[in-house]
């Protein structure tokens, strides 16, 4: 193997996201990976779900024509394996099944719901290998539409993980039952006595726009949770609008951006964390590096022209 595409689609509770990366083994280490193309709808399958139960119409109609467009950037980059996954809010649906098989008929691209034990393992994997959260204590949290996902490492081994039916549309949907905070809560308060000192690493479009307007000086990627307070004490006010204008918010994110900084200041003080990190790695990054190593594994143990990695199980065409 020299050089090849890989792609990942994943289809969140709030957006979908169309990642294209290329790998080339003959390049300098500094240059072997690079995105050659990211896309993100706000498809917002969770506003559906999380309020009517199923995927309607139009929301059907949206998505059809996304995955047909996904498709044609495909061909289009010359993708060699790609995989298509959902998460919390196709899971949901009480259609999701019959629109994920008509998805497959339409297109060719076969869906499938991860779940989010697979989902923070494919996580894990790549944050372990992209940041130094090797030695030491971390949750990892991934801030969804529909959920969030909670990861524990002890010296870059995954301990243990578990999903909350907490996430930032299904709190505006009024849908997350104080039961299931006080859970996430508990088990959070429980694990600060058990490890001390544990740290934060966040994940999510939100975490990740939170970092952008905190205007951090120098290469630090780290968001003082006292920076964040300030941040939403901010935003928070504020009406729709005032947020899209004031910070330059597109309107699908200047609504979920406050439960989603609700959500990782109540993981902060349940851990009695000072400081989140932010590295900037997606679900979609983790999948695409994920299919690349699985191709590398069976290139070294066999030259098998007929590998087919974790793509639906077959060739990408």
């Amino acid at each position: 193997m020299t050089t090849m595409n890989i792609a990942a689609i994943d289809i969140g509770s709030n957006g979908a996201r169309l990642l294209i990366k290329n790998f080339d083994d003959n390049a300098p280490a500094s240059s072997r990976i690079k995105k050659q193309l990211f896309v993100r709808i706000p498809l917002r399958l969770g506003k559906d779900v999380f309020a009517l139960g199923k995927i309607s119409k139009e929301r059907q109609r949206m998505m059809m024509h996304m995955m047909k467009g996904f498709k044609q950037f495909m061909e289009l980059y010359n993708v060699e394996h790609f995989r298509a996954c959902a998460t919390s809010a196709m899971r949901d649906a009480e259609n999701g099944k019959k629109v994920m098989r008509h998805i497959e008929k339409e297109t060719g691209i076969k869906l499938e719901i991860i779940p989010g034990a697979e989902e923070a393992q494919l996580l894990c994997n790549n944050l372990v290998e992209n940041t130094e959260s090797g030695v030491g204590n971390f949750a990892y949290v991934d801030v969804g539409g529909g959920s969030t996902e909670i990861s524990l490492l002890h010296d870059g081994v995954l301990a243990e993980s578990h999903s909350f039916n907490i996430g930032t549309l299904r709190m505006l949907a009024g849908a997350v039952t104080p039961e299931e905070r006080n859970a996430m809560c508990r088990m959070l308060e429980k694990y600060a006595e058990d490890f001390p000192g544990t740290k934060i690493i966040g994940s999510g479009g939100n975490i990740n726009r939170l970092f952008r307007l905190a205007k951090i000086k120098g290469d630090s990627r780290s968001l003082p949770v006292a920076t964040l307070k300030q941040l939403y004490a901010e935003l928070a006010p504020l009406s729709l609008e005032e947020r899209m204008e004031q910070f330059k918010l597109k309107d699908d994110r200047a609504d979920v951006i406050i439960p989603a900084a609700e959500i990782f200041l109540l993981v902060a003080r349940s851990l009695k964390c000072e400081d989140i990190l932010v590295p900037n790695i997606s679900l979609a990054d983790s999948i695409v590096d994920g299919i690349y190593r699985d191709v590398q594994g069976n290139v070294a143990s066999k030259d098998d022209k007929s590998f087919i990695s974790s793509t639906n199980g077959r060739p990408y065409w």
